[in-house]
């Protein structure tokens, strides 16, 4: 009986060290960079975790663009070009990365008020029905995004 109670208490402590992940994917790191050229499109960098079941990303919005896309950087012949893509895999548990060099998101239209430190609102929609939002910070283009890994 001891050793059963003894058992049960050890699985359960070990249950504890493992956190369950989040039923919806969940974003972070998220930044933007602003256009060097007043009015050209700034760049969207975050990471994505998938939640407990696979989900694709289908899209970005916010109050302060006009539009959103989600670009890769690919080599076309040697030089580095991007393309749109129409949503992004987020496998259950895993990380996906959008950094410069990658998959980004290209913010068009943003509005002039925003500057360097300006706090940016993101919507993330995801095909489960998911919607996520946060406050990406901005960063001027020149910048280093303040030591961020992105």
């Amino acid at each position: 009986m001891h050793r059963t109670i003894a058992a049960v208490m050890a699985l359960a402590a070990v249950s504890a060290c493992h956190p369950k992940r989040a039923d919806t994917p969940a974003v972070s790191d998220a930044l933007v960079r602003l256009a060097v050229v007043p009015g050209g499109p700034a760049a969207g960098y975050f990471t994505l975790v998938g939640g407990v079941k696979d989900d694709r990303l289908l899209r970005i919005d916010s109050a302060v663009a006009n539009k959103i896309e989600l670009h890769e950087s690919v080599m076309d012949g040697g030089v580095m070009t991007m393309r749109p893509i129409a949503e992004v895999p987020v496998p259950a548990g895993k990380t996906v990365a959008f950094a410069p060099g990658g998959s980004h998101a290209m913010l068009f239209g943003v509005d002039p008020r925003i500057t360097a430190g300006t706090g940016v609102p993101l919507l993330f929609t995801f095909a489960s029905g998911a919607k996520i939002e946060v406050e990406a910070k901005s960063a001027a283009a020149g910048d280093d995004m303040g030591g961020m890994r992105h």
